[in-house]
């Protein structure tokens, strides 16, 4: 890591490697020094220096369970070399959310927050930099419509997860062509107040920590949007293996006080979560060129959204609630 050490001034003394998530272009590493300082160094091939951005912003505000970038020696949010964006950040625990135990305590910090973020300021730079939460729907939209007629047409399943893909879709063609029409005829009531939203707030973005202490991590899908586009992951939450029970749900709102949560405009955008994910990964488990194992995983989540408590079905059934309420 002589790179940390030339930019950020660290000398790492261990460096193991992390699996993260679903950014190909990236790689992500833990880093000690001497002095049992850990980091999280992560190294990016694309997309933008926005969540660095936000998170820098948020901690100068004094938002609770923010960890704010290391800055390089000269000040600099972040170092870049040959088309590489290097990062550093506090390593603040080995505790995701996911893999428990969060305690009561912990849920209302979660939603304490999230209220936190939602108050900030939206600045002028905060203005150009960060997408409009829903805006990218069309392409979503398109891409689902591309995948369905692709297994649709698809005469050749000799590839087993191929054919396994195609008679999920079979199954599933009518609730997506549900929640496809839903997306479509209710973009209108996305708009609302536009505040910085986390984008992907779900537990395994959640570090746990004693006493109720939280922190919310990868940023980089920071977005300018109603605050619905990040509720929508305590009202019920978007994890098929991960539901937000109604206790776990009352406490996360008692943390983030009085809201108004428009059921449509929450409905709007699980909706355009579950067919983005359900997009996604369905082209990733099609992709010949991938490795066997990865589109077999992949697969998996497709099934896993589609089950009777997969993302899918929670769009569908939330599409409808929210529409039989007008």
């Amino acid at each position: 890591m002589t790179w940390v050490r030339e930019e950020f001034g660290l000398r790492l003394s261990k460096v193991d490697e992390v699996p993260h998530g679903a950014d190909l272009r990236a790689r992500l590493w833990r880093g000690a020094t001497g002095d049992g300082a850990r980091y999280a160094v992560k190294l990016s091939g694309g997309g933008t220096p926005a969540g660095l951005i936000v998170t820098a912003y948020l901690a100068e505000r004094g938002v609770p369970g923010i960890a704010p970038p290391v800055r390089t020696r000269d000040g600099r949010l972040y170092a870049e070399r040959d088309g590489y964006r290097l990062s550093v950040v506090p390593w603040v625990s080995d505790l995701r959310a996911l893999d428990g135990p969060m305690t009561e305590a912990h849920w209302r910090a979660y939603g304490e927050l999230l209220a936190a973020v939602h108050a900030v300021p939206v600045t002028d730079e905060l203005e150009r930099l960060l997408p409009r939460g829903g805006d990218a729907y069309p392409s979503i939209v398109a891409a689902t419509r591309d995948v369905a007629g692709r297994l649709r047409d698809r005469a050749d399943h000799d590839d087993p997860l191929v054919a396994e893909l195609a008679a999920v879709w079979s199954a599933q063609a009518e609730r997506v062509s549900t929640v496809l029409g839903g997306i479509e005829r209710l973009a209108g009531h996305r708009a609302g107040p536009a505040v910085v939203c986390h984008g992907d707030p779900h537990l395994g973005n959640l570090l746990l920590g004693p006493d109720g202490q939280v922190w919310l991590i990868d940023w980089d899908d920071a977005v300018l949007a109603p605050p619905e586009g990040d509720l929508m992951f305590v009202v019920g939450g978007v994890l098929a293996f991960a539901p937000v029970t109604p206790e776990q749900e009352r406490a996360a709102l008692a943390g983030y006080g009085a809201v108004d949560i428009d059921a449509v405009r929450l409905a709007w955008f699980l909706a355009v979560r579950a067919l983005d994910d359900l997009s996604d990964w369905t082209r990733q488990a099609l992709d010949p060129a991938a490795n066997l194992d990865d589109r077999a995983t992949a697969a998996r989540i497709v099934r896993g959204l589609v089950s009777p408590v997969g993302l899918v079905t929670l769009a569908d059934t939330a599409l409808r609630d929210a529409v039989g309420r007008r």
